[in-house]
């Protein structure tokens, strides 16, 4: 199958990580079809060639608006990348409420699940599939403070791991990258001394570039 036949899903595709995979893929002729949280997001990566899809994993009517929207292309979806997530509030686990913790929750790890539940019946069909979730080193080590978003950031992994072994045998695979920081909108969410805290374990001393991440991706 040519990339000129290969139609790929990525979650979160107006910035950062998610702008740079779609315009990485694009530029190896992938057809992206990109989701946005806003009419405004939708707009720009319309403008860019892609199909734009408006999603906002926090709301159940909005997932499964996209459910419906999609369900003629999912049976086209050669690939799919869940990138979308948010970073939540900083605090010690006292700290925070249930909140908090299901608002992260919906975006970090049910929206995963749910794209993987929606698309894959659909690559085992085709005997073809590629899935990668993008996680977080912070799901292998937990960041302090960051409770919410390092459990979830953890399940997707586990997700990752469970999936991939369902899978075996078939012609689906399904990989999970965990990136350390990426200076993205991310950074807006956590305070300059956790950023700190993160550059200090980084051996390399500097920050992930997106468009590092993106290479791997479609490597």
């Amino acid at each position: 199958m040519s990339n000129l036949q290969k139609k790929v899903l990525i979650t979160g595709a107006t910035r950062g990580i998610g702008k740079s995979m779609a315009e990485t893929l694009f530029s190896q002729d992938y057809k992206i079809i990109g989701t946005a949280t806003s009419d405004e997001g939708v707009e720009i990566l319309n403008s860019k060639g892609f199909l734009g899809v408006k999603l906002d994993l926090n709301n159940a009517d909005s997932l499964n608006h996209i459910s419906e929207k999609l369900k003629e292309e999912n049976k086209d979806i050669s690939i799919l990348i869940n990138n979308a997530g948010i970073g939540g509030k900083n605090g010690n686990i006292w700290e925070l409420d249930v909140e908090e913790l299901d608002r992260v929750y919906r975006t970090n790890f049910r929206g995963v699940f749910s794209f993987c539940h929606e698309v894959i019946p659909h690559m085992i069909e085709k005997d073809y599939g590629r899935i990668v979730n993008i996680a977080s080193i912070a799901g292998k080590e937990g960041n302090p403070r960051m409770v919410p978003y390092s459990a979830t950031k953890s399940a997707v992994i586990g997700l990752t791991k469970s999936v991939g072994k369902e899978l075996a045998g078939t012609g689906v695979l399904v990989n999970c990258i965990t990136p350390a920081a990426a200076k993205t909108r991310i950074f807006d969410q956590i305070s300059q001394e956790h950023i700190d805290y993160m550059l200090s374990k980084i051996p390399r001393n500097r920050f992930l570039k997106v468009e590092e991440l993106a290479s791997m991706v479609a490597w």
